[in-house]
């Protein structure tokens, strides 16, 4: 907003407090702390939002892949051609034959429920996810049929293994015998401790050979699925439909909307409710700068009086008190989003600062997944709350600076 060289001079003066205009002063800074945190808020969680949903986005999917298809009865026979057709398919950038399955896992007398994952050498080794979060050991020593293994470090801290210590994976389903079916049970030497953030993997992924994996299971030559990744993952449905209907006979494609659908569906509209909620901040920030304009319109209405007779014209005025206003507006917003990306970067601090301080853990692994606080601030997400704080503060100076520049200098100057 341009102002006159006069016009700056009042605007200057009113900004400022005034001998007897301490209570103004007092609501103005209200209304600029108003601002400042509600941007700050909107900031903050916006962007621990945005990286809940990335990081788990890229944790889960990098495990799992964008797509599935996986065989009917959890077995897929002829997998061999299935792994071609889905490597000839246009746009689909990689597909790896897996054997998942739920099973118990006992070392030093603790017994704990884990899910036997089964890669080839060579998937497991290019394996980004996995690779990138060797926390001990190698995952080169986990060779076809020398009886390694790579555990998550929660599964680790639980049963009390490290790297050399030797689990025992117990099969319910063993091979039958005139007693009864006998479970089968087979030692492991942990080789490698992983951890990828995200807790419910951690806690449970035992990743082993293939071939290691269709011996516990007692599979033979079947896997149960084959991981499918893609150029595009928001358009998975599209790129896997002709995968989909050639293999519909013997298997059922699922991508990864389908399999964590609640999970990002809650995020999606926590992440709403959120924004409208602490968009409310920002809303009374502006009616506190709306209270704090009308009480310096009120204090100055003499002095408007004086300036109308001198011929300033009621545009002059406006703009005075529009600058006012929207100057505590964008200082506000500009301090909300230094205060907002300050507390952002030093967050790991600030997490571990405040639960020591109430003796409370605020980010339990166990129930939000992953293991450390992210963050992805999205320049046009930001951006938009900037521009929303600075359209309601020019919002709220609209009525006070009409009611200025519509003083009447001669009711007002009458009996002075």
């Amino acid at each position: 907003m341009i102002l006159r060289p006069y016009e700056r001079t009042i605007f200057k003066r009113y900004l400022l407090p005034q001998r007897g205009e301490g209570f103004i002063f007092v609501a103005a800074a209200f209304s600029f702390v108003a601002v400042t945190l509600g941007v700050a808020a909107l900031v903050i969680v916006m962007s621990v939002m945005n990286g809940v949903r990335a990081d788990l986005f890229d944790k889960i999917v990098g495990l799992n892949g964008h797509a599935v298809v996986q065989g009917f009865g959890g077995r897929l026979d002829d997998w061999r051609d299935v792994l071609k057709q889905a490597k000839a398919t246009p746009n689909v950038v990689s597909a790896t034959p897996l054997i998942e399955q739920p099973l118990l896992a006992t070392f030093g007398g603790r017994v704990e429920a884990v899910l036997v994952r089964g890669m080839t050498v060579a998937d497991i080794r290019d394996n980004d996810t996995l690779g990138a979060k060797v926390l001990q050991g190698n995952l080169a020593t986990l060779t076809a049929n020398a009886g390694n293994v790579a555990i998550g470090s929660e599964l680790a801290r639980n049963l009390g293994a490290t790297v050399g210590s030797n689990l025992t994976i117990i099969n319910p389903q063993g091979r039958p015998t005139p007693f009864g079916t006998v479970p089968r049970e087979i030692s492991y030497r942990v080789t490698a401790v992983f951890e990828i953030g995200v807790y419910d993997f951690d806690k449970a992924y035992v990743v082993m050979p293939m071939e290691d994996a269709q011996l516990l299971l007692l599979t033979g030559d079947q896997v149960g699925m084959i991981e499918v990744k893609v150029t595009d993952p928001d358009k998975v449905g599209d790129i896997l439909a002709p995968l989909k209907e050639k293999v519909a006979a013997q298997a059922v494609v699922s991508d990864w909307r389908q399999m964590n659908s609640s999970l990002f569906e809650a995020l999606s509209i926590e992440r709403v409710a959120m924004f409208v909620i602490l968009s409310l901040i920002i809303l009374v920030a502006s009616f506190n700068i709306i209270s704090s304009l009308i009480m310096l319109v009120r204090a100055k209405t003499r002095d408007m009086a004086i300036l109308r007779t001198m011929g300033a014209p009621r545009d002059s005025v406006m703009r005075i008190f529009m600058a006012i206003g929207l100057s505590i507006g964008v200082a506000g917003t500009l301090m909300g989003m230094a205060l907002g990306f300050g507390l952002l970067y030093f967050r790991q601090g600030v997490l571990r600062g405040v639960e020591f301080l109430t003796g409370q853990p605020l980010w339990d692994p166990s129930i939000r997944f992953l293991t450390e606080l992210p963050s992805k601030p999205d320049p046009f997400e930001i951006t938009g709350i900037a521009v929303m704080a600075v359209v309601f503060s020019f919002l709220a100076t609209l009525y006070p600076a009409f009611k200025a520049a519509n003083t009447d200098p001669v009711q007002v100057l009458r009996y002075e």
